[in-house]
């Protein structure tokens, strides 16, 4: 919005109806602080969003699920408005044999769980070289074991639907850590299941949820050969000090932004332009990009009347051409 404003544009904005209580404190905010024809909030369900979807803006921002996202962009074609999809997908993370293994399960970590692993940047799942497999997975369980102590200090899952979504994700027989559940305060704690492998359930679709499956491989060409058979990801994190191996993955395998020896903090640097492609969005924005993607660039000219010689205008005689090619060289 602050992009939006800050390019000479109005604003309409429409929370998520899954949020409904975040939704009337930001009604509340917008309503004391702008004049509604200059920025306006309404909240409501989907109904509210197909409403809002049939006017012609001159620009579309979105942020949400893929599928979601596909029916803004159909929408918005009809009146050839422009968008910004901000999606999201499965995102990985690589840890590699050379990677620095405490820090990396604290990075992880910390990564995943923001706001219960409800977030579109979330490290999805891990893969962890088989060298050092082991080490890691006792080194995360400890890790979470010192930070997630506190229960009620932990966020709940945004909605039953997507409890339930999770609580079916979760394969008992593959949990090293955690899968400690109450469907009364809608509380998921940090789960991690071992030797997860694409045909488990927990792999098929984005998890946006505090489950974090970890495979195994031993060749990075393996890692990005299948990569490149899935849906490009909004964000891609890789745990190493092998400098080639940066090279070899950044440069082979395309995603929206990401991090090397870190995770989700490539999202906080107002300098760096986020987006996702192809699945994971369409565009990017924060800080100069936010203007600029709310802005309509116009290419102009201006030229003196002062002299207007005749050597640009037909007749095109063989001295008139002569004269060009001796200008040109």
């Amino acid at each position: 919005m602050i992009g939006a404003i800050a390019a000479g544009n109005t604003a309409v904005i429409k929370p998520s109806e899954f949020t409904s209580e975040t939704g009337k404190v930001l009604k509340k905010m917008m309503d004391e602080t702008f004049d509604p024809e200059y920025v306006y909030l309404v909240n409501g369900d989907y109904l509210v969003t197909s409403e809002l979807l049939k006017h012609k803006f001159d620009h579309i921002f979105f942020t949400g699920s893929t599928r979601v996202g596909k029916i803004v962009y159909e929408a918005a074609a009809k009146h050839l408005t422009p968008v910004t999809l901000e999606l999201g997908g499965k995102s990985p993370t690589i840890v590699d044999e050379s990677a620095n293994i405490e820090v990396a399960a604290r990075r992880i970590a910390f990564g995943k769980f923001i706001n219960a692993g409800q977030t579109c940047i979330a490290p999805d799942y891990i893969y962890v070289h088989s060298k050092i497999y082991e080490r890691f997975a006792y080194a995360l369980k400890k890790v979470i074991e010192t930070m997630y102590q506190n229960q009620d200090a932990f966020t709940h899952i945004v909605s039953n639907a997507h409890f339930e979504r999770l609580v079916k994700l979760i394969d008992q027989d593959k949990v090293v850590l955690g899968n400690h559940v109450s469907k009364d305060k809608l509380y998921i704690g940090p789960t991690i299941m071992k030797d997860v492998t694409w045909d488990d359930a927990v792999m098929q679709d984005e998890i946006f949820g505090p489950i974090l499956p970890l495979l195994k491989y031993d060749k990075i060409e393996d890692v990005i050969t299948t990569l490149k058979t899935k849906e490009k990801p909004l964000a891609l994190y890789l745990f190493t000090q092998n400098v080639e191996l940066e090279k070899k993955v950044f440069c082979s395998l395309s995603f929206g932004g990401g991090a090397i020896n870190d995770t989700v903090m490539h999202f906080t640097n107002t300098n760096l332009p986020f987006g996702g492609v192809g699945a994971s969005g369409i565009g990017y924005y924060h800080g100069k990009s936010s203007f600029e993607i709310f802005s309509n660039s116009k290419a102009y000219v201006k030229k003196s009347v002062l002299a207007d010689p005749p050597l640009a205008y037909p007749p095109y005689t063989k001295a008139k051409e002569n004269l060009i090619r001796r200008i040109f060289k």
